[in-house]
């Protein structure tokens, strides 16, 4: 099935540049070029390793670096750990609402967030238009898994579905509510929302061990990896 559902895939692969997170290393990126795409096809990419950015898809091939490693949670085995018990605990206030349109609002606080927390980041300066093209794809729906305070908006996970997962594409929130750990609440929020939807996993995007703003993607237990072409699994005793 999965095969049938690929034919007519093609792939290129962009020339090096600078990478993002590992200042001393340049990195390629596979990029499909041609496929007629939708969420199921999305989602066997996804187990191959693959993201999106707009309507791209792509997955790092770089010939000397493997330090990119996909995530994925597994959303019924999750449970959450003593940190994120506290972190729910504190935020109970908080509500979940899913939407599907950018609103001011939401523009507002990804500016404050961008500016605040990324201001060394390709996405500095942040823009209505900037956000929107990352965010949408022509092929697939978008859900934003918004946290509000009453009528505040707190946080916004951009969150992709297919038939069988979420994949958590980009977290912007408060940066003024450092005592919150909103951060740790979308995710802990995306993982309830796709386990109401009877989704398998929730995909964090690529863990790169040294990179150190990566590193929350490996506290949500258990936890895969994808390395030399599989799924590995780790495990860790909630406390």
């Amino acid at each position: 099935m999965s095969v049938n559902l690929l034919k007519g895939l093609y792939c290129g692969l962009t020339k090096p540049f600078p990478c993002a997170y590992l200042p001393d290393k340049n990195e390629q990126l596979l990029v499909v070029t041609q496929s007629p795409m939708d969420a199921e096809r999305y989602q066997i990419l996804l187990a191959m390793g693959f993201r999106r950015n707009g309507s791209d898809v792509y997955r790092p091939y770089c010939n000397q670096c493997q330090a990119c490693e996909s995530v994925r949670v597994d959303v019924d085995a999750f449970s959450p750990d003593r940190r994120q018990r506290r972190v729910l605990a504190k935020n109970q206030d908080v509500i979940l609402r899913i939407e599907h349109q950018f609103q001011p609002h939401h523009f507002d606080l990804y500016c404050r967030y961008i500016s605040a927390r990324h201001r060394d980041g390709g996405m500095y300066p942040p823009s209505e238009s900037q956000l929107t093209h990352f965010a949408k794809a022509s092929w697939l729906p978008m859900i934003l898994l918004c946290l509000y305070r009453g009528k505040t908006l707190l946080a916004c996970a951009i969150t992709d579905e297919t038939p069988q997962a979420y994949s958590a594409l980009y977290t912007f929130f408060d940066p003024d509510e450092d005592k919150r750990s909103l951060g740790t609440l979308g995710v802990l929020m995306q993982l309830e929302a796709a386990k109401t939807r009877a989704k398998k996993w929730l995909y964090l995007g690529y863990q790169i061990d040294a990179c150190k703003k990566m590193n929350y993607k490996t506290q949500y237990h258990p936890y895969e990896r994808y390395s030399d072409g599989a799924w590995q699994r780790f495990t860790g005793a909630a406390t």
